[in-house]
């Protein structure tokens, strides 16, 4: 089967052991290890969990650019323990959103069906990330703006060792942005300056890229969307063929708002609202809840679930993409039923469709698949925690990268819709229907896992079988993140996800068994990037403010160690 849209997935690493770190002060998660590295410096300077999710975010930003970087999008959990008298959870929407400029009806006439994925007009939504980096650390951080981006501006100028991941994702991206942009563009001329692959440990460095941040640490983060950096990148971005101007960056805001929550089994699974999908991946959840799970026993053995289950968990996980596109957009343009989509009727309406013995057809998606995106997670010796999701969309994005700047941009834009019947079709000023899913659960109200993961449409089926696994199979983090994993999704853009990647290390026969039910099994590699990059952290016995300590896991399918001390 074709897989062009992976290019953050990376290689495969292979067999490798599942291990937690634990610490009493702080811990950090993400799919980088030079980025958790400099967030775990960020904790022990003193800095709090926002500080920490700030400067590793940024870290990914210069190493993980095919996934990430500051022209992308961002959503928030925030827990402040300091908050309500007993604590707070916050969401914190950090996308952008469409510019005024933003034609569809012109897009239309012009011949477009649907969005471009790649170039100048897939660039069409403002980046909210950094915009929401400032707002997070002027109500909860610690440090300096300096001190958080010092470790970004330090790789991006003096480079860092080009590793397997990044490289690959060079070169799947390379023909398409040929294609779109030609072979001399910009974003060529930076991520690929040799005319060649990057060789293993080469330094890759990014001036502009580190001059940018070093503005942004002398000015303000502010200074993105309001100063300097924000008129570059207007220039840049309108040369290059991309509706957004200046205006539309000294306008956009991010949005501090409630998060929403279902119940699982004794515990709370919050998310983000929409235009996130979390909701997508709560209603997984409160399906499942409507049936009986495998006994513990079945999940320690660490071949994953049984049959009977992952059936299960797959047909939830179409019932809940079709709702998804059905419904979700930006909740600020039309109204989406949240506390319908959430009631435990409409869940036992769901779970009623199901056929234990076969699957279903799907529908077809109304929205493309999704694509590149990466996790993190921060706890700090306060109480306060962090789960943090950041995108350029599919790998690098748009390909338009400013050469001022050394920004390249997302290509969220080409999420939305030119249908005018669609909910989620293009209006200028709106935010798109977002794949990314941030997760905390909560036990007795408080924070026990903070979780989440990459992995485009997979998201909302990687977060029920990790929370199963923590809750119905009672593994630790470290066996919940590393197990065998699987989903639904589909083939290609617009096709229904009636495909189901599945690694080979589930229990003999179990893949067997789902192609025999019905389910067109695509076979991935053990540990492959493609399932997606899961991450937690668990606060054990209500972590250090309350005299415990933390647990943190990063996936194998990733290039992350977790750190904690």
């Amino acid at each position: 089967m074709t897989q062009p849209d992976r290019t953050a997935a990376g290689p495969a690493p292979g067999l490798v052991p599942v291990r937690a770190v634990h610490g009493s002060h702080g811990a950090v998660v993400a799919p980088h290890y030079l980025a958790t590295a400099a967030g775990l410096g960020i904790l022990r300077a003193g800095g709090s969990a926002v500080d920490a999710a700030i400067a590793t975010n940024a870290v990914l930003g210069v190493v993980m650019g095919n996934a990430c970087g500051i022209g992308g999008d961002a959503f928030w959990l925030i827990w402040d323990a300091a908050g309500g008298g007993g604590g707070r959870l916050h969401a914190l929407n950090g996308s952008g959103r469409a510019a005024a400029g933003a034609d569809p009806a012109r897009l239309r006439e012009s011949g477009l069906v649907t969005l471009p994925l790649r170039g100048p007009l897939a660039a069409l939504t403002v980046p909210g990330a950094v915009r929401s980096w400032s707002d997070a650390a002027a109500r909860f951080g610690r440090l300096s703006v300096r001190g958080l981006l010092g470790p970004a501006i330090e790789l991006a100028h003096e480079g860092f060792p080009a590793w397997e991941g990044y490289a690959a994702a060079v070169e799947a991206s390379n023909p398409l942005f040929t294609a779109t942009l030609g072979a001399a563009s910009p974003w060529a001329a930076v991520h690929r300056p040799h005319g060649r692959p990057w060789r293993p440990g080469e330094r890759v460095r990014l001036p502009a890229l580190a001059g940018t941040l070093e503005r942004l640490a002398e000015a303000g983060l502010d200074d993105f969307y309001d100063g300097e950096v924000a008129e570059r990148q207007a220039r840049g971005l309108e040369a290059a063929g991309s509706p957004l101007r200046v205006a539309d960056f000294r306008r956009h805001r991010s949005t501090w708002g409630e998060p929403i929550a279902t119940p699982y089994r004794g515990i709370t699974v919050a998310t983000h609202p929409p235009n996130s999908q979390g909701v997508t991946g709560l209603q997984i959840l409160g399906i499942l809840e409507r049936f009986e799970p495998p006994p513990p026993g079945v999940f320690a053995a660490g071949l994953g679930p049984d049959l009977r289950w992952v059936h299960l968990l797959l047909e939830a996980n179409k019932l809940a993409l079709a709702d998804r596109d059905r419904w979700l957009t930006d909740p600020e343009a039309r109204e989406v039923p949240v506390a319908a989509l959430l009631d435990p009727a409409h869940a036992a309406e769901l779970a009623g469709r199901i056929d234990p013995a076969r699957a279903a057809a799907p529908p077809v998606a109304t929205v493309p698949r999704g694509g590149g995106t990466v996790y993190l997670a921060a706890a700090d010796r306060w109480g306060n925690a962090v789960s943090l999701i950041e995108s350029n969309y599919m790998g690098f994005g748009s390909g338009v990268l400013e050469p001022e700047t050394g920004i390249h941009y997302q290509n969220r834009g080409s999420y939305f819709s030119l249908d005018p019947a669609h909910p989620n079709v293009l209006t200028p000023g709106k935010r798109t229907l977002h794949t990314l899913l941030p997760a905390m659960a909560l036990r007795d109200g408080r924070p026990w896992v903070v979780l989440g993961s990459m992995g485009g449409d997979a998201q909302p089926a990687i977060l029920a079988q990790v929370v199963s696994g923590l809750v119905d199979g009672g593994l630790d983090v470290a066996t919940a993140v590393g197990a065998p994993r699987c989903f639904a999704e589909p083939p290609a853009h617009f096709a229904p996800p009636d495909h189901v990647p599945a690694e080979p290390r589930f229990r003999p026969g179990l893949l067997e068994g789902l192609a025999a039910m019905g389910h067109t099994v695509v076979r991935a590699q053990p540990f492959d990037g493609w399932l997606g990059h899961c991450h937690a952290i668990e606060l054990l016995d209500g972590g250090p403010v309350a005299g415990g300590t933390l647990q943190a896991a990063t996936d194998p399918r990733s290039h992350g160690l977790p750190a904690a001390w």
